[in-house]
């Protein structure tokens, strides 16, 4: 991994991104099922009066699928609690929905994000995390850095 300042404002844009990046991908489709129906051929007079389809936003590249890989195994590191508050965050679930999910505070919500997000940038510097550490004291902390 090439040497980058990792900051919490840099770890919640790559998980925007990866989330952005799993949505952008394409539906996973069972094989082997297939239909032997001809395609249907359309003339002008048929698709006048029809909506049109949707535009879709194009597939991600490679080297963004590569990025949300490596952003999604930072998951790992934190509490399935953490983690699945970091991903509603992600997706861009308002803090009302997950405070209402978790049963928490705006603000007890905003500090265990925060806090997750601290942890993940710990673990990226190679810092070792002492598990005695409370949250308080590690956000507290990393301001003072």
């Amino acid at each position: 991994m090439p040497d980058i300042n990792w900051t919490p404002s840099l770890i919640e844009e790559r998980f925007i991104e990866a989330a952005d990046v799993m949505k952008r991908l394409p539906d996973v489709r069972v094989p082997g099922y297939f239909s032997t129906w001809p395609t249907v051929l359309r003339e002008f007079a048929d698709l006048i009066g029809q909506e049109p389809s949707p535009m879709r936003r194009p597939r991600p590249s490679a080297e963004a699928i590569s990025r949300m890989d490596e952003t999604l195994a930072w998951l790992r590191w934190l509490k399935p609690d953490e983690a699945k508050l970091v991903w509603m965050r992600a997706m861009g679930v308002r803090w009302r929905e997950i405070c209402h999910h978790f049963g928490i505070a705006r603000a007890t919500a905003h500090r265990r994000w925060e806090y997750a997000l601290l942890v993940i940038v710990w673990r990226l510097e190679r810092r070792p995390l002492p598990q005695k550490w409370s949250r308080q004291y590690l956000r507290e902390r990393s301001r003072a850095a």
